[in-house]
């Protein structure tokens, strides 16, 4: 490389159109994403032409002028680093039982084990052990089952239920003042009707007014004769606190399953959009096959039935090989155009512009008949009625490639001496097509039957049907039904 000549970079992902640049260089100028200044040749590797160009005009649009220093800084939507608060909140979403956990350490250790602990010094500090160790060890307890409860609150609903009622009625029945992981028991409400079946809501609001109840006549020492008002105000600022925990809970819950609902559905229909392309592809192989099978098989038989033919009788009259070959290249061409159609199909990122061959249809069947007769097979075509309506957009390529097939089946099954007829006839429902020989019937097989399974495919494809069989004083007949165009 000449000196003085920078090495070129990898190549962008987008190639650079303005004049003057070479593929892999851009020598336009960019706006640097982080520097907010306009610099001059080729960005780096992971930035291509048009993103540049981009952030340029909105930088420099009127609009976005007054946006400030903050605006100008951003990064590109993909380049953008990801954020730590939304990594967390991914952890977060993606690990409930670990943040459950932590949770119900963090607050057991706060809420239980800090002030008992802090208690317990402050009495031996002073030398004023006034507190009850059983107390001491229930509220600990409790505040250990509670956290329990909170830690498999997401993940094990039921269970958070009945561990939870379980210590709020130790905390009913052992004499002593309320924990501070009472505070708890709303979350713990919430969660079980967000995240648990719908039975347990139902049980857990019926625990909670209960609860509610016990809790104003243990911890207040409230009663109906002693202080009414007041009890029924403490009693409905507790019922009123579950109340809400729980609304809020059914409501997260509704949201939860609609959520799920939907993005099973978006699943579901994905797998169906998988599954239609795959049907759609294996449609179109199936297509391409037969439209191959026809063809080449078709277009093989009259070439080798020709060259046979031309070998044997050329000894006597040699004027017969010129016209053989001459039926023999015209055999090819037609079947090299129909080929040449049938891949353009293939080749979408090459010239579209090429002209294909139009498909064949019911204009093209004497043609047919001719080129078969060429070959040595004598055929004769029939026509009966006149079409009433026009058949579908495709029935007329369908026609054609089953007469092309049964045609073929005859001129290779049949046997020597074997006559075909070939009739069409119009009726009131749609067009019959039948091939009936004279040759060997019910032994003219090619062991595979592809042929005749294209024929049913195809007449299947437009609401019509295709027998075969022998005929009862010898041969074999060929039937295909194609109904008219409903309107």
């Amino acid at each position: 490389m000449p000196r003085g000549r920078a090495r070129p970079g990898p190549p962008l992902p987008v190639r650079c159109r303005r004049r003057g640049s070479l593929p892999g260089r851009c020598f336009a100028s960019w706006v640097h994403p982080r520097k907010g200044v306009r610099m001059m040749g080729k960005p780096s590797h992971y930035m291509n032409h048009t993103l540049a160009d981009q952030r340029t005009k909105r930088r420099a649009s009127p609009r976005n002028s007054d946006r400030g220093l903050i605006s100008t800084f951003l990064w590109p939507p993909r380049l953008a680093p990801m954020k730590w608060h939304r990594r967390l909140d991914a952890w977060v979403r993606s690990h409930p039982g670990r943040v459950d956990a932590i949770v119900a350490i963090t607050a057991f250790v706060i809420f239980a084990a800090a002030p008992l602990l802090l208690g317990v010094g402050v009495s031996v500090l002073t030398g004023s052990r006034t507190s009850n160790l059983a107390k001491e060890a229930s509220a600990l307890f409790v505040g250990a089952a509670l956290a329990w409860a909170l830690s498999e609150r997401r993940t094990h609903p039921r269970r958070a239920l009945w561990v939870s009622v379980a210590s709020c009625l130790v905390q009913v029945v052992v004499p002593g003042e309320p924990i501070p992981m009472n505070l708890f028991v709303p979350v713990l409400l919430y969660s079980i009707t967000a995240y648990g079946a719908r039975v347990d809501a139902r049980w857990a609001l019926a625990f909670s007014a209960i609860g509610s109840v016990l809790a104003t006549l243990k911890f207040t020492g409230l009663t109906f004769a002693h202080d009414l008002p007041t009890y029924v105000a403490v009693l409905i600022f507790h019922v009123l606190i579950c109340t809400v925990a729980w609304v809020a809970g059914d409501l997260t819950r509704t949201r939860r399953l609609a959520l799920e609902a939907v993005a099973d559905r978006a699943r579901r229909l994905e797998q169906e959009q998988e599954q239609e392309r795959a049907l759609a592809a294996a449609d179109e192989r199936r297509r391409i096959a037969r439209e191959m099978h026809d063809v080449v098989a078709h277009s093989l038989s009259v070439i080798i039935a020709q060259a046979d033919g031309a070998r044997y009788a050329a000894a006597a009259d040699p004027e017969v090989a010129p016209r053989t070959l001459g039926t023999i290249a015209q055999t090819g061409r037609e079947a090299l155009r129909e080929m040449r159609s049938l891949l353009g199909v293939l080749r979408a990122d090459e010239d579209e512009a090429a002209p294909k061959a139009p498909a064949p249809d019911l204009a093209r069947i004497p043609e047919l008949v001719e080129n078969t007769r060429r070959a040595g097979l004598s055929v004769s075509l029939t026509h009966r009625g006149e079409p009433l309506r026009p058949l579908p957009a495709g029935a007329g390529l369908t026609a054609f490639r089953a007469a092309q097939e049964a045609l073929t089946n005859v001129l290779k099954h049949a046997g020597p001496h074997a006559a075909a007829t070939l009739d069409l006839t119009w009726t009131s429902r749609g067009l019959t097509l039948s091939v009936t020989d004279t040759g060997r019937g019910a032994t003219a097989s090619d062991g595979l039957g592809r042929g005749q399974q294209g024929m049913r495919e195809r007449a299947a494809l437009y609401g019509g049907s295709a027998t075969f069989g022998p005929r009862g004083g010898g041969g074999y007949a060929v039937t295909v039904f194609l109904p008219y165009q409903e309107i």
